[in-house]
């Protein structure tokens, strides 16, 4: 079942649109910490990357992708707060840095954080 999980959550972040992915971050995360995950100043930028009236460049596109694979694994066991939480807050696993930041420099280790938090769970 697991592995399931994580086959539909990569599924669902290569195929959705940007729009898509940066409007379900945006709810589930709020702008601000979808911002921080994108490596922008701007929050704005997000409430109009969500509309489509404008696109990220592509490496932030890619972390927004990212982020979207892990929430997705995340809730299938874990609440909105919980998983908003997670990403903002220090992780053991992480060298104690947030989620959020580590996204940019290394995803695969923040995906193993999850995999390891719903170990846990």
């Amino acid at each position: 079942m697991a592995m399931q999980a994580e086959i539909d959550s990569h599924t669902a972040a290569i195929r959705a649109s940007v729009p898509e992915i940066v409007g379900e971050l945006e709810e589930l995360l709020g702008q601000r910490l979808t911002a921080v995950i994108a490596g922008i100043s701007d929050a704005k930028a997000i409430t109009k990357w969500a509309r489509g009236e404008r696109a990220p460049r592509p490496d932030a596109e890619q972390r927004l992708r990212d982020a979207y694979y892990v929430t997705h694994l995340l809730l299938q066991a874990e609440a909105p707060s919980t998983i908003r939480a997670w990403f903002s807050g220090m992780n053991p696993e992480l060298d104690d840095r947030a989620p959020a930041l580590m996204l940019a420099d290394d995803a695969p280790r923040v995906l193993q954080a999850a995999r390891t938090f719903l170990a846990h769970g």
